[in-house]
C-alpha cells in the first residue's frame, strides 16, 4: 500500500464548537449539507437529516424563514443525530428563536439581517444558549454601503463585509464563530477566501454558492473548494447542488478523500473501460457504489477491466480485480495475488468480499 505522495499543510485556525463538533485547528474538515424540506414539517426534515447522517455528514443546516420553522427546531434538534445550524435571513427574531430552541449554530447574512441593534440581540441569544455563529457573506446580498463603495461584488467587497462583521462580533465579546465569503464565481470565491485567510485565524466555511445541478455543481465545487483545500484553507465545506442533500454529502466526501483530508467508506479506483475490458466495468462500479453506501470504514478497491493497468493498481488497494480472458479474473488482497475467479456474478462476489474485508479491518483496529 502506497503512502500519500504529498500531504496538505492546513492553515492553523482557532477552534470553535458547533454542538459536539470541534471546528478548526487540527480537527478534521467537517462536511455539511442543507435540507430542502419545509422545516415546519419536522418529520420529513428529520428523515432527510437521518439519511445524510448515514452517509457521514457532520453538520446539517435548515432554513428558518418563519415562526413555524423556528418552533419545529425543538423537535428536529431533539431527534437529529448531528448538530443543527439554523439559516436566518431578514428576520432577526428567527435567529433569537433558533438559539432558544436548540440550534447549535446560527447562520446570519449580515447584508440582510437588519441594523446593528438587531444583530446584537442575535449575538446575545447565541451567547445565552452556547450557540455558535456563521457569518455568511454572499456576493448576491452584500450590504448597501459595501456595494456603494465597490460598485459591484468582487473579492475585496466580500472581505470588507467579513471584516465589518468580525468587528461587530468581537466588539460584543463573541468569538465562537466561523466565516464564509461565497460567490457563484469560482475565481471571486478563491481570491476572497485567500485574502480572508491572511487577515484572521477564524475557521472558514467553504463553498461555491448556487453552483448548479449535480454534474455542473460538482465540477464547479471540486475546482473551487478543491483549489482552496489544496492550499490548506478551509475547516468546513458544503457542496451546493440543485439535488438531494445526500448527493452534496457524497460529493463533499469524495473531494476530501481525493485530497487525503478525510478517509471514510469505500474508495473505488476504476478504469473508464474500453474494448479491452473483460467484464462490464461501468455497470459493476455504479451498482457497487450504491450497494456499499452504508460502509463507513475506510477501504480501497480497484476495479480494472483488463491487465494493462489492473495488476499495478491492485498493488495499491485493499482489494483488487483485474479482468482476464474467458470470464476468468484475478483477485488481489492487500496488494498481492490471492485467487482466480471464473464464471461468477462479479457484482455480488465483490460486494461480499468487500464487506468481509471491511469487518477484518474493523476488528484489527
Amino acid at each position: 500500500m502506497l503512502r500519500p505522495y504529498q500531504q496538505i499543510n492546513r492553515r492553523k485556525s482557532r477552534v470553535i464548537k458547533v454542538g459536539n463538533v470541534s471546528i478548526g485547528g487540527n480537527n478534521q474538515i467537517a462536511v455539511q449539507t442543507m435540507t430542502n424540506t419545509l422545516t415546519s414539517n419536522a418529520k420529513d426534515t428529520i428523515a432527510q437529516i437521518e439519511r445524510s447522517a448515514k452517509l457521514g455528514v457532520d453538520l446539517v443546516r435548515v432554513s428558518v424563514p418563519d415562526k413555524e420553522s423556528s418552533h419545529s427546531l425543538k423537535e428536529i434538534v431533539k431527534h437529529s443525530p448531528v448538530p443543527i445550524i439554523a439559516d436566518i435571513h431578514f428576520h432577526y427574531k428567527r435567529g433569537i428563536e433558533a438559539a432558544n430552541n436548540g440550534a447549535s449554530c446560527i447562520r446570519i447574512n449580515p447584508g440582510n439581517i437588519g441594523n446593528i441593534e438587531r444583530i446584537k440581540e442575535v449575538i446575545k441569544a447565541a451567547k445565552d444558549n452556547n450557540c455558535s455563529i456563521r457569518v455568511g457573506v454572499n456576493a448576491g446580498s452584500l450590504e448597501k454601503q459595501i456595494l456603494e463603495k465597490f460598485s459591484e461584488p468582487n473579492p475585496e467587497a466580500l472581505v470588507e463585509s467579513a471584516k465589518l462583521n468580525i468587528k461587530i462580533l468581537e466588539d460584543n465579546d463573541f468569538t465562537n464563530f466561523k466565516i464564509s465569503v461565497k460567490s457563484s464565481d469560482i475565481f471571486m470565491s478563491i481570491k476572497a477566501y485567500e485574502q480572508l485567510a491572511e487577515l484572521c485565524d477564524y475557521p472558514l466555511h467553504l463553498g461555491i454558492t448556487e453552483a448548479g445541478g449535480k454534474r455542473t455543481g460538482s465540477i464547479k465545487s471540486s475546482i473551487g473548494v478543491g483549489n482552496l483545500l489544496l492550499r490548506g484553507i478551509g475547516d468546513t465545506i458544503r457542496i451546493s447542488l440543485s439535488d438531494e442533500p445526500e448527493e452534496e454529502v457524497r460529493v463533499g466526501f469524495e473531494i476530501l478523500k481525493s485530497l487525503g483530508l478525510r478517509n471514510r467508506g469505500v474508495k473505488i479506483i476504476s478504469c473508464p473501460s474500453c474494448a479491452r475490458q473483460q467484464f462490464e466495468v461501468i455497470k459493476t462500479v455504479k451498482n457497487l457504489e450504491k450497494k456499499l453506501d452504508d460502509i463507513s470504514t475506510p477501504i480501497t478497491v480497484s476495479i480494472i477491466g483488463c491487465v494493462v493497468n489492473g495488476p499495478g493498481e491492485a498493488t495499491m488497494t485493499n482489494i483488487g480485480i483485474t479482468g482476464g480472458g474467458n470470464d476468468t479474473h484475478m483477485i488481489y488482497l492487500d496488494g498481492k495475488k490471492n485467487n482466480v475467479v471464473k464464471n461468477v456474478d462479479l457484482e455480488n462476489y465483490l460486494e461480499d468480499l468487500i464487506r468481509k474485508k471491511t469487518k477484518e479491518i474493523e476488528l484489527s483496529n
